[in-house]
């Protein structure tokens, strides 16, 4: 049974990301029973994860600062400043920061996805390897349950 859980900023683990960005990981599923992974995003434009498909959740983005185009199935949506965007599993989607910097909170569920963003991306709280460089990873994508279906757009 979930228990209720707060997590200070502080306590909050940072991961190195895409094209440098920064990903703070707010909850994960041990936090919340398995029920819910909750991701706040520090990004610079052009930003963009590979077109992807999730098999296992659900994924909502709120764009909390900053302006993206957001591509699922064939639809493009240009997504300004408070706008949100719900992207079912299954269907495959795509984004791609085009202000000079976005703060995007992302929540999916059920949680797991959390596993993904640790392997690929580096903890903050570590030293940086030498020529260390995150990227999308294929194989680290579907243990998770993702699958990588194209290039970022």
């Amino acid at each position: 049974m979930s228990m209720a859980y707060v997590s200070q900023p502080d306590q909050q683990q940072k991961l190195e990301w895409l094209d440098g960005g920064t990903l703070a990981m707010l909850l994960d599923g041990a936090a919340t029973d398995g029920n819910l992974m909750i991701g706040r995003f520090d990004v610079a434009e052009g930003e963009a994860p590979p077109y992807h498909v999730h098999t296992r959740e659900d994924e909502v983005f709120l764009l909390i600062k900053g302006t993206a185009l957001v591509w699922c199935d064939d639809q493009e949506y240009e997504l300004s400043e408070g706008g949100v965007v719900y992207l079912p599993r299954r269907h495959p989607h795509g984004y791609r920061i085009t202000s000079k910097r976005a703060d995007l909170l992302m929540i999916n569920t059920p949680a797991g996805i959390e596993g993904m963003f640790r392997a690929v991306g580096r903890d903050l709280s570590t030293p940086r390897p030498e020529g260390f460089e995150i990227k999308p990873d294929p194989a680290v994508s579907e243990q998770y349950g993702s699958a990588i279906v194209g290039p970022p757009r």
